[in-house]
């Protein structure tokens, strides 16, 4: 993949990133992952994660710059929405919160490109992320990386190299409410 400038990649998890982040690289463009894991919940959980995007990123020889952990400040954002169904009005917020920080980060650190691996999951909508990615990157003077990272057979790709590297795979988003959703059956 040939984009030129220097991208911030938005992580929401290192089984997702491994792709999107080997496509970026191997096409040349200099790559940082950023890592937001408000959402994440439990703690326990969110640490197994951030120690696999810490993997991934010395695997690939890449640096990631990793958020605080603020998941009261995740749902105060979110406040109002948390109990609509998953993949609905709360998910949204939720993308929008996870890349709107990406660009603030992106935009202060000299960033030119931002992207997100979201669009790796067959269990998310890609419209709608690349659309809200779109709209936030513009606002902050950036290009959007307007992939989608599923298409061929990028997850499946993504699940056989996670297997390969070892890394943890969750089994559900990431807020507490979407483990709910897992419990009874929602993708």
């Amino acid at each position: 993949m040939k984009i030129q400038g220097r991208a911030l990649l938005h992580i929401c998890c290192a089984p997702d990133a491994t792709v999107p982040w080997k496509e970026l690289l191997d096409g040349g463009m200099e790559t940082v992952g950023y890592f937001y894991g408000s959402n994440i919940q439990p703690e326990n959980e969110y640490k197994k994660r951030l120690n696999a995007v810490i993997q991934l990123s010395e695997f690939f020889g890449a640096p990631v710059l990793i958020d605080s952990y603020d998941p009261l400040s995740w749902l105060i954002k979110l406040k109002g929405n948390l109990y609509f169904p998953e993949g609905g009005v709360r998910c949204a917020l939720c993308i929008k919160t996870q890349i709107e920080r990406a660009a603030q980060i992106a935009n202060s650190k000299g960033f030119t490109c931002l992207g997100t691996t979201l669009t790796i999951s067959p269990h998310k909508k890609p419209g709608l992320i690349n659309g809200i990615g779109r709209s936030v990157a513009r606002r902050y003077g950036l290009r959007w990386i307007d992939v989608i990272w599923r298409k061929n057979n990028g997850f499946l790709r993504s699940v056989e190299m996670s297997k390969r590297l070892g890394l943890y795979r969750q089994n559900y988003c990431g807020c507490i409410l979407s483990i709910r959703g897992e419990k009874n059956g929602a993708k």
